[in-house]
């Protein structure tokens, strides 16, 4: 559930926000000032929390995004594949089936202990202890 919203002329590099059903970080923010007949314009680059791929959005300062709950939760791995992972929540006791970030795959074993994001209902492995 979303709980705030900010403005693309407010989205500083570091921040997170929702776009086109994605959570994205932003990493710069370029904005341009307000013209005789116009508003300003912000051109962001941001990096896709889930996946790591780049996107340029350019939109009018004024435009609203939602800012996503991240919800960072320990749990340990019981079983590990490829391209998904069965972890164990530390909390809840509760088992899930995960998909892990393109940088952790194929260096999960069993029984390790791991953090994993729950980004609005989205959840995913997104670090592992050594």
């Amino acid at each position: 559930m979303v709980l705030r919203l900010t403005t693309a002329h407010e989205s500083h590099a570091g921040a997170t926000i929702l776009y086109e059903g994605q959570a994205y970080t932003v990493r710069s923010n370029d904005i341009s000032k307000t013209g005789k007949h116009g508003a300003s314009k912000c051109r962001l680059e941001a990096i896709s929390i889930l996946t790591g791929n780049k996107k340029i959005i350019a939109v009018p300062g004024d435009t609203k995004f939602d800012v996503p709950n991240i919800d960072k939760r320990r749990a340990q791995v019981l079983t590990a594949s490829e391209d998904s992972a069965s972890i164990m929540d530390l909390e809840s006791f509760e088992t899930i089936d995960v998909p892990i970030i393109s940088e952790l795959k194929g260096k999960l074993v069993a029984e390790q202990q791991v953090e994993y994001w729950d980004i609005e209902g989205t959840k995913c492995i997104m670090r592992a202890s050594s």
